[in-house]
């Protein structure tokens, strides 16, 4: 048996064995500096004010259930799931958020280890954006409230 089969054979060994555990990601922190944290109630709010509601899930969620209202722009990312995450790495259209960086904005996904909306509100306030609001609870928080999907 040369390396390469006893290699294999050590990992599909391992791996049946149970000794290598499985990657999750981390849940997204409580807070983040520069951005207002808010609920389903101060986002339904905010929305009938005027504010920009942007679901940053990728396209075919926004397709089966979005806030009613919520625009499209997904956070389309390979970085780590992590607060030093590499935003290099990622890719999200800002240009099609509003041209008015001290306009609010509310970036949602799908909550606890859901990283989009997170990335894209860091992303947002390093671009110069001074209203950004973050809402953790996103798409699971909505529903289990009772507002508007489409």
């Amino acid at each position: 048996m040369n390396i390469k089969s006893c290699l294999k054979f050590a990992s599909v060994l391992a791996l049946t064995l149970g000794l290598v555990a499985p990657v999750i990601a981390a849940d997204t922190p409580a807070t983040l500096a520069g951005a207002k944290l808010v609920s389903a109630a101060d986002v339904k709010k905010m929305q009938d004010s005027g504010a920009l509601v942007v679901d940053t899930r990728v396209a075919a969620e926004y397709a089966e259930k979005t806030i009613k209202g919520a625009k499209s722009v997904p956070y389309k990312e390979k970085s780590a799931k992590d607060v030093t995450f590499d935003a290099t790495q990622d890719s999200f259209d800002l240009s099609k958020l509003t041209a008015d960086k001290a306009a609010p904005v509310v970036f949602f996904c799908n909550a606890g280890s859901c990283w989009k909306s997170y990335k894209a509100s860091v992303v947002a306030i390093k671009a110069g954006y001074s209203k950004i609001h973050w809402f953790r609870g996103g798409m699971p928080e909505w529903v289990a409230a009772g507002l508007p999907t489409q």
